[in-house]
């Protein structure tokens, strides 16, 4: 196997056996790892909430990339280290969209009421299909439901109110706790399963409850997490600041210039009351149209001449064409939304 995984263009192969999840740990030769586990049911499930999770709205999907980018970038994404794993910073970008005025994302237990884990017994056929159909259905009803208020915060604007919002975790991480689940914060000693306190910070499984999943982040490194956000939150605020260049600099070159700029909105294909902003690099390019010579002035069937160094005849058949043909007619009946397993 290792043979074979060198061989594919892997250059190092580690198995971690003392995680709770065994896994198999892989790099790749750009800086790509990937996690390997086997029979993890649990994991796949969770995987499956938060993919679901992205169809209320698909700007969840894009800030968790760019949080995981950033916090790459600021060395604060590595449990091992006793800073936040990704699966942490995914749950605090829901927990954002669930804290939002207008919120983007409903507390969780409005998707799923029950904990997912302990409703994973008897045959996992019919267990999984059992979730998806609750899942799917009350996904359905949120999506649908008009008279939500749409949020239309740009993903510059979500990214810097995540950082306003977290600023000052040290302070509440000695009293409260993050619970995606409710969607908000709870007093750690109300909440009889947190109990006794033994973490710098917690945040709650909501598909496991009651685990913690900031077990990992220590006294230490919290202060490192807070000091990360504070440094970027200063940076980015001030008005007189150029976001886009500042972006590059604190979350890498490579990624395209995000801040301070109004993106293009568009309906989502499941719910039309919906947005989804996209960054101008993913847009389509504009070309500009070149000028018409004379031929295509005189003509009437818009098929365009050949360059005029190269002076082609235009085919017959290219002359007979008519211009445009006529777009197929959108439906407007609404689209129900069902889990991809």
């Amino acid at each position: 196997m290792k043979s074979c995984l060198f061989k594919g263009g892997y250059r190092r192969l580690q198995f971690i056996s003392n995680a709770r999840v065994p896994i198999l740990k892989l790099e790749g030769r750009y800086n790509i790892s990937c996690d390997i586990s086997v029979n993890n049911l649990s994991g796949q499930m969770k995987s499956k909430m938060l993919y679901w999770i992205n169809e209320i709205d698909g700007r969840f999907r894009d800030l968790v990339l760019l949080v995981k980018v950033w916090a790459n970038n600021h060395r604060i994404n590595d449990s091992k280290s006793g800073t936040l794993n990704s699966y942490c910073l995914s749950l605090l970008v829901v927990f954002h969209f669930q804290t939002l005025e207008p919120p983007i994302l409903p507390p969780l237990r409005e998707i799923y009421p029950g904990n997912i884990i302990d409703d994973l017994t008897g045959l996992r056929a019919a267990a999984e299909k059992q979730i998806e159909d609750i899942c799917g259905a009350n996904i359905n009803r949120i999506k649908a439901d008009r008279s939500r208020i749409v949020n239309r915060s740009t993903l510059s604007e979500l990214f810097i109110s995540f950082l306003a919002k977290f600023s000052d975790i040290c302070s509440r991480a000695s009293t409260q706790g993050v619970s995606p689940f409710s969607g908000q914060m709870e007093d750690i000693d109300s909440v009889m399963r947190w109990l006794p306190k033994t973490y710098a910070l917690f945040v709650e499984d909501p598909f496991e409850q009651p685990a913690n999943i900031a077990r990992t982040v220590s006294s230490k490194q919290l202060l490192r997490i807070a000091e990360a956000i504070r440094v970027t939150h200063v940076t980015l605020v001030p008005e007189n600041q150029n976001r886009a260049s500042l972006a590059s600099v604190m979350v890498g070159q490579h990624l395209p210039p995000l801040f301070g700029t109004e993106t293009p909105v568009s309906r989502n294909e499941f719910n039309p009351h919906s947005t989804r902003r996209y960054p101008p690099s993913q847009m389509p390019p504009k070309f500009p149209r070149k000028p018409m010579n004379k031929h295509q002035k005189g003509g009437s069937n818009g098929a365009m001449n050949a360059s005029t160094s190269q002076k082609k005849p235009m085919d017959k058949r290219q002359n007979g064409e008519t211009n445009g043909s006529p777009n197929a007619s959108t439906s407007q009946n609404p689209q129900v939304w069902k889990p991809r397993k």
